[in-house]
């Protein structure tokens, strides 16, 4: 992933994504805007290096031969990171893509991810308030900070606690959006979600070949209709 020089803070970005084989699939389509269930291993938008051009909005713009057909005006008001999967939801003219980027702004879209820890989360339910802040010696890694960090907050609910190795499949609902703050969020409780290359232990990195990171669901309202919308997208590794 992309460096910073410990003296000069200069970032480099050295970081070039491997070609993505999966899909940008199409969940659901109307006239102003697309469900769409991203791959892991995709930008949302294509990087400063010219090499990482890939990504989701080159996808939906350019087409996908023989999958999607091109959506020359689509804009992305809502993003996932690039090893995180599952839907997001997309404008297809200026006036739906406003509208939903307002819904991010004012945080009245509810968002729930799937993800799979390291060990056994002790309680069937919880709540991390651990403040996040940038961290500039270690970019692009965030972190937990209670002097300069900004209020972070996410709930959990256990789905489920599995052996050999043990590991933990919970439902994650942001209360807030900073970024990374399910990865950091799930190592500051000790259990950081399974192939991880930022936030991990002595393990968990190595227990998956991709991040265990899913968006599962997405409740906003649709910008045009104003309809009470909920989008579901199946979890792989689930």
């Amino acid at each position: 992933m992309p460096q910073e020089d410990s003296q000069m803070h200069t970032i480099v970005d050295n970081f070039i994504a491997p070609a993505c084989e999966g899909v940008v699939d199409i969940l659901y389509q109307d006239a102003d805007i697309l469900l769409i269930n991203k791959p892991s291993g995709l930008f949302s938008l294509s990087g400063k290096n010219p090499l990482n051009w890939d990504s989701v909005h080159y996808r939906l713009v350019n087409g996908q031969e023989g999958h999607t057909p091109a959506f020359p005006h689509a804009i992305l008001p809502h993003r996932l990171d690039f090893g995180t999967s599952g839907v997001m939801v997309v404008g297809l003219n200026a006036a739906s893509g406003q509208h939903l980027n307002r819904q991010f702004q004012a945080r009245t879209i509810q968002k729930r991810y799937v993800a799979m820890l390291e060990g056994w989360v002790s309680d069937d339910l919880g709540e991390v308030t651990a403040p996040i802040a940038k961290d500039k010696l270690l970019f692009p890694c965030v972190k937990v900070c209670y002097e300069t960090g900004k209020s972070a907050t996410s709930h959990y609910k256990v789905i489920k606690r599995l052996d050999n190795p043990r590991r933990t499949l919970v439902l994650y609902t942001p209360v807030t959006g900073r970024t990374h703050q399910l990865r950091i969020h799930s190592q500051s409780i000790g259990h950081p979600i399974l192939g991880c290359d930022l936030y991990k232990n002595g393990q968990s990195e190595q227990l998956a070949d991709r991040l265990q990171l899913h968006a599962s669901d997405l409740f906003f309202e649709h910008p045009v209709s104003g309809e009470a919308m909920h989008a579901e997208c199946p979890c792989a590794f689930e």
